[in-house]
């Protein structure tokens, strides 16, 4: 019996400004051929095996996502996300929220990685501006779903 392993990333951002109007943006995301080695090596590896993904990126990019990048083109926040897995399910979150005073600009990607700075990105979205003013707060849910 053949099997094949499959990962879906998708994310949605939520804006919430602060006269209490919600904008709410849904979109697949790309994993990119540097996350498919990070897996690779997080299952396998034995010596200086990967951290884990641990942060939400942010960023003002508007390239469109390609396979062969290995992170955001114009990264304008970092901030940790949380991680969320229920036992015998094929899916896990990551959730991250940007509070009024951070990641203030015109959004227009995103992406997982595994370290406060630098590191190794798992995936990459674009999407259209959502523009987070000083007083907003914004929300970014990754869902991958292995299948």
């Amino acid at each position: 019996m053949e099997q094949k392993l499959k990962l879906k990333g998708t994310h949605v951002g939520v804006l919430r400004h602060s006269d209490g109007t919600v904008e709410v943006n849904r979109k697949d995301n790309l994993i990119l051929n540097v996350g498919f080695d990070f897996i690779a090596d997080a299952i396998g590896k034995a010596d200086g095996r990967p951290g884990c993904m641990a942060y939400t990126a942010v960023g003002t990019g508007t390239t469109a996502a390609d396979a062969a990048q290995t992170g955001l083109v114009t990264e304008l926040a970092r901030k940790p996300a949380v991680y969320a897995h229920t036992a015998g399910t094929k899916v896990f979150t990551f959730t991250t929220k940007f509070e009024a005073g951070e990641a203030t600009g015109a959004i227009t990607e995103a992406g997982i990685c595994n370290a406060a700075s630098g590191g190794t990105f798992l995936d990459r979205v674009t999407f259209g501006v959502i523009n987070k003013g000083e007083d907003d707060t914004y929300e970014s849910h990754f869902q991958f779903t292995l299948s």
